[in-house]
């Protein structure tokens, strides 16, 4: 393997004093680059799941062992290395996965960017496969966190719409410590500044209890405050512009109110889409209620995640559930609760037991239905 990629007269190009540093260099970058991906391959098996991930990060790391020669090995002097007692505060703590993860990409990125420029002077061919492979990993970086949210996005089954509110934050977070995994912030008349301030605030609150946040229309609100995704209207720009600006990585919902609606949704691109409004809603004045057929139709007929809302209450919430739903999205259920947090509990849970008799259902040998 190391015979493959040996190109030493390149080496013996440089001055005596170099080549022995350059070697060192790329030994020990190669090891950084490896050790990285696997730190990220470890989550990709056992805490995601996801075969082609890891078979991305194992591949890569393949590729790298196939140019660490022995050569490049027996250049390593670890004890007269004075970088192996350089350390900082920083290094000795990970304050959450995301936080872990972001740190060996942007360890594996730089040890890329290192061998790229280095291996010009050792062998060219792998400069330019450590070039293309950096850019691999950040590819690897943009589907790992989409990937994330989208999984969060299928486990949620209660959606909370922000409404304006003195009690905003304490509201929202009394529903997230009642099991809420789903929060958008929605602001039509507050200026900018205020709707900025409230969405950092609002971002922090959500990822501090693991669930997602996303923003209401603005797509330069949403990039500013490093929002999980957009939840845009028909009369908001077009899916593909929004991707174009917020990348792959993050979320983008629609709101829809009838079949070609949602077909359109779908066709461009959205994650999710919102079903509705299925009563009528002072949150949509004006709006004529697309009624629990639309519901029935979305259950029958969309491929993607999708939220019933409009009007949802405790008292109508059966129905729209026997209509085919098994998302919701509320918004004065919950921000007009005197008991937010209580208020998502009783919602999760009964999403959860109709989520759980529809399963044993489907599961049942087909004579016994």
């Amino acid at each position: 393997m190391g015979e493959k990629h040996s190109v030493r007269g390149r080496v013996g190009d440089l001055p005596i004093q170099t080549q022995p540093a350059v070697c060192r260099i790329l030994d020990a970058n190669l090891d950084r680059a490896r050790e990285g991906l696997r730190i990220i391959e470890e989550w990709c098996r056992f805490g995601m799941n996801s075969s082609p991930l890891v078979n991305e990060c194992k591949q890569m790391r393949q590729e790298l062992a196939s140019w660490h020669s022995i050569e490049l090995r027996a250049a390593r002097d670890t004890p007269g290395d004075p970088g192996t007692e350089l350390s900082h505060p920083q290094e000795e703590q990970r304050s959450s996965i995301e936080h872990l993860l972001q740190v060996n990409f942007s360890r594996v990125e730089e040890a890329l960017r290192v061998l790229e420029e280095y291996s010009k002077l050792y062998d060219p061919d792998m400069g330019a496969a450590t070039k293309q492979m950096r850019y691999r990993v950040y590819t690897l970086e943009s589907s790992l966190l989409a990937y994330k949210r989208h999984q969060a996005l299928l486990r949620s089954r209660l959606y909370l719409v922000t409404s304006a509110s003195e009690e905003l934050f304490s509201i929202v977070e009394a529903a997230l410590q009642g099991g809420l995994t789903l929060v958008q912030y929605r602001e039509k008349t507050a200026d900018d500044n205020v709707k900025l301030a409230h969405a950092n605030k609002l971002r922090q609150l959500c990822h501090q209890y693991g669930a997602l946040f996303i923003m209401n229309d603005r797509v330069d609100l949403a990039l500013a405050v490093d929002a999980d995704g957009i939840h845009l209207g028909q009369q908001d720009m077009p899916i593909a512009i929004a991707r174009q600006i917020l990348g792959p990585q993050r979320l983008i919902g629609r709101s829809t109110t009838n079949p070609e609606e949602m077909q359109r949704a779908i066709a461009e691109g959205a994650d999710y889409i919102g079903v509705g409004p299925v009563y009528e809603t002072p949150t949509k004045v004006g709006k004529v209620a697309a009624g629990l057929e639309y519901v029935r139709y979305a259950s029958a007929n969309s491929p993607i995640p999708w939220f019933a809302i409009g009007g949802i209450e405790v008292d109508n919430l059966n129905d729209v559930l026997g209509a085919g739903a098994e998302r919701v999205a509320v918004v004065r259920a919950i921000m007009q609760s005197d008991q937010p947090m209580l208020m998502a509990q009783y919602f999760i849970s009964q999403l959860s037991r109709v989520q759980t008799l529809r399963t044993i259902d489907a599961r049942l040998p087909q004579s016994h239905v």
